[in-house]
């Protein structure tokens, strides 16, 4: 899988298909690896890239821990240019939502298209007791269960009860991948995430998708990230939780493909 080498990163990520780019981001216990349906059934319309974030999958670690989501979103600039992208469609699922809304916001003329797909609020969503409570939380899991076991008490809070024994197992043998590095960053990101400021100013077309029975990051989250970013649309991806683009590939990649392609009939 190729690597891309940047100043201080050295960024992995998995590529397929010819065309417009379509960037995808992942989660806070995913990498590239999760987006397998994605970057299968994509392909035949879009350049699909899948990374793996700081601290993640086979990308290195920060030399300092991140804090600020903006932290990766520079990553994300400088791995896009070093790419030769100037242009790009650009999805965040959860974690990486608050990376895509940063790029965008930052970077406007860059993305001709905006999908957030089960998207976090992180500090600006809960009181302050509850955000310490939940940064408290995250750190004491990664600094004292074993990756394995992390990812078989987590995993169970981000699928349906209806995804079968193989999403499950495929996604506790990807989260048990998580390394301190990137898990503590994005969990400090969190705790320091308010974006709510920057929603209207989005002027791309955006399409926000959410699993319709997701525990973590319910719909009516993102109904707030609908009615504040304007002109975006919103998509409901039945029966599936958090990881609605892992238990129902099939759906949430027609939901991506008929969005994707009202924009390209839109710049002809």
């Amino acid at each position: 899988m190729p690597i891309s080498q940047l100043a201080q990163h050295s960024i992995h990520y998995r590529e397929a298909g010819e065309g417009k780019a379509l960037i995808i981001l992942h989660g806070l216990g995913n990498n590239s690896q999760s987006w397998a349906h994605q970057l299968r059934q994509l392909e035949e319309q879009f350049r699909v890239i899948a990374w793996d974030a700081p601290g993640y999958g086979d990308s290195s670690d920060p030399k300092e821990e991140f804090q600020q989501f903006s932290q990766f979103a520079d990553v994300l600039k400088e791995f896009l240019d070093r790419l030769g992208l100037q242009s790009v469609y650009l999805l965040g699922h959860s974690m990486g939502s608050a990376i895509a809304l940063d790029f965008t916001s930052r970077f406007p003329e860059m993305v001709d298209a905006l999908i957030i797909a089960d998207a976090t609020r992180g500090a600006a969503g809960v009181s302050p007791e509850e955000n310490e409570r939940r940064l408290q939380n995250r750190l004491h899991a990664i600094n004292t269960l074993h990756p394995s076991e992390l990812a078989r008490t987590r995993v169970k809070a981000l699928l349906s009860p209806n995804a079968s024994v193989e999403v499950v197992k495929e996604a506790e043998r990807i989260m048990s991948q998580v390394r301190p590095a990137g898990y503590r960053s994005v969990s400090y990101s969190l705790s320091n995430l308010n974006q709510m400021d920057l929603l209207s100013t989005i002027s791309v077309p955006t399409l926000v998708m959410c699993g319709e029975l997701d525990g973590v990051t319910p719909v009516s989250e993102s109904k707030v990230f609908h009615e504040l970013i304007p002109h975006s649309k919103l998509a409901i991806v039945p029966n599936t939780g958090h990881l609605c683009y892992q238990e129902d590939p099939e759906t949430f990649n027609q939901f991506v493909t008929a969005f994707l392609q009202k924009q390209q009939v839109g710049q002809k």
